[in-house]
């Protein structure tokens, strides 16, 4: 009946990931649509959580193997 929250029940604000923010062309600012030009991890009370923006981390890279691991 009930689904759970992506990425946990506790997120902590950010424009980065907010559904009132919009990326600036150098990168590294936001838009907001209801403050202004904001750094990634500004937080307000205008705040909308939207899943969609959040980028996943990369995962670590496999360990590289040799036939030396493999010996009894």
């Amino acid at each position: 009946m009930f689904r759970k929250p992506f990425f946990g029940a506790n997120i902590s604000p950010a424009c980065e990931y907010c559904a009132h923010s919009r990326p600036a062309p150098d990168g590294r600012m936001f838009y907001c649509l209801k403050v202004g030009v904001v750094y990634p991890y500004h937080k307000c009370r205008k705040f909308r959580y939207d899943p969609l923006r959040r980028i996943p981390k990369r995962r670590p890279p496999l360990p590289t193997f040799d036939a030396e691991d493999f010996k009894l």
